[in-house]
């Protein structure tokens, strides 16, 4: 298995190339990026090449600017004060809501209920572990999950089957990092009362199919839960069409503010669900001994809410269609096919995941031979060119791959040619203070 997921000669044949060329975009398309200029940070570092977008995105200046604006002309707590104030940032946050409603496929005015603001996606998935499995999880009873999940969507589960008596259940990939139909059906049974499962691998960059996972899960009774946060900054997600139960992402991986998330949620589960956390404005009323709570969205958003990245996650939302997903995927396959490319002909180099460039969404993990991944992107760094290098959070996977740790560049848009020739001038600078 390991070695057909790690390409074991780290070479593409001259069919492979030619295919791969022929999905490119032509090479002066990419030679320079016209998005950079609305990336502060990019644009007064040129000689950055930022390869680490997996991780967290850069942030246009629309969004800097909308973050600024907030503070400057309507800072107050939204939701509890009757002044203009305060009635602003209460209009923008609904605003928000509709609007995210709205990218991921929802009705904005009936929907936008079901939206709940986190601060990132590890804490929405935290949310529907600690809320939902106790009102459909007990003994005996299973959970399904991936073995390329995040720790994010792993050790929640963990933590849910330990408390209700539940077993967790592995979906493996094939050779291809692909999850099949057939081993789907042979772990989501009737014992499985919750399937979740990552859109897109952080490490192997391939998209699960969620929509099949989902039908598979409803089959068996089960409630789906989809960690989009790998796949909602690369291409439309919308949760109608997926089928799923419960979809979470994080701001600051789709060009927002750090310290925002999203939760969407079926109406019905979330309104059977237990709070997360309890404290201001979640609550209906309070007595001495009692409490009841606030209907959905505001039983899950205890306390004050980060409404300026709210307010800036609006905006980067707008930011995103403006540029239109077929652009960002255009220009996000051809960097990666030219990426995987360059790094093939360095025969120190071994690609992690598919053959296929189309199949790695926006990112490309690999290795270079018996040097420590620490060490790759350290040295890089010295070159101004950022990486990301361990295990990713997550361990299974690389365990079951077969190794400990690797490398990791990852694309948004913004990058260009230029970004992939320094990381390739600087994997060969790697290679040479190695070996001479």
């Amino acid at each position: 298995m390991a070695k057909r997921i790690l390409h074991g000669e780290g070479m593409l044949t001259e069919a492979g190339r030619a295919e791969w060329e022929s999905r490119n975009t032509r090479a002066s398309a990419l030679a320079a990026s016209p998005y950079k200029k609305d990336f502060p940070l990019l644009s007064r570092n040129p000689d950055l090449a930022f390869l680490d977008s997996a991780a967290t995105a850069q942030r246009p200046k629309a969004v800097l600017e909308a973050q600024k604006r907030f503070y400057e002309k309507m800072n107050a707590n939204a939701l509890r004060g009757l002044y203009r104030l305060s009635v602003d940032a209460t209009e923008a946050i609904n605003a928000a809501r509709g609007h995210v409603a709205r990218f991921i496929g929802l009705d904005e005015r009936d929907d936008r209920r079901d939206i709940v603001f986190c601060r990132n996606t590890s804490e929405a998935l935290n949310l529907v572990a600690h809320s939902l499995a106790p009102t459909v999880l007990g003994p005996g009873d299973e959970v399904c999950i991936t073995v390329m999940e995040h720790h994010s969507n792993l050790i929640p589960w963990q933590q849910a089957c330990r408390a209700a008596g539940a077993t967790l259940v592995y979906l493996y990939p094939d050779g291809n990092g692909v999850i099949g139909e057939d081993e789907m059906r042979a772990k989501i049974g009737p014992r499985t009362k919750i399937v979740s499962a990552v859109h897109v691998s952080n490490v192997l960059g391939v998209a699960n199919d969620v929509k099949l996972m989902a039908h598979i899960a409803h089959e068996n009774g089960a409630v789906m839960v989809v960690d989009a946060a790998q796949s909602v900054p690369h291409f439309p997600v919308d949760v109608s069409d997926l089928g799923c139960d419960f979809l979470a992402f994080s701001g600051h991986k789709v060009f927002g503010p750090m310290g925002v998330g999203v939760l969407w949620g079926r109406h019905e589960l979330l309104d059977a669900m237990p709070p997360f956390l309890t404290g201001g404005e979640m609550i209906e009323s309070v007595t001495e001994q009692d409490a009841t709570w606030a209907p959905v969205p505001e039983k899950f958003e205890a306390g004050t809410q980060d409404a300026a990245g709210i307010y800036a996650l609006d905006a980067a939302l707008t930011y995103v269609e403006e540029v239109g997903f077929d652009a960002m995927q255009a220009r996000e396959q051809a960097l990666v096919a030219q990426c995987m490319r360059r790094l093939s002909g360095l025969d120190f180099v071994r690609i992690i995941g598919p053959d296929d460039p189309a199949a790695h969404h926006g990112v490309v993990s690999f290795n270079v031979c018996g040097i420590h991944p620490h060490d790759v992107a350290s040295i890089l760094d010295m070159d101004n060119v950022a990486i990301r290098a361990g295990h990713h959070c997550a361990q299974p996977l690389l365990a079951h791959l077969g190794i400990d740790s690797c490398c990791r560049a990852s694309f948004a848009f913004y990058n260009d040619s230029g970004d992939i020739d320094r990381l390739i001038e600087g994997l060969e600078h790697v290679w040479s203070m190695f070996h001479g």
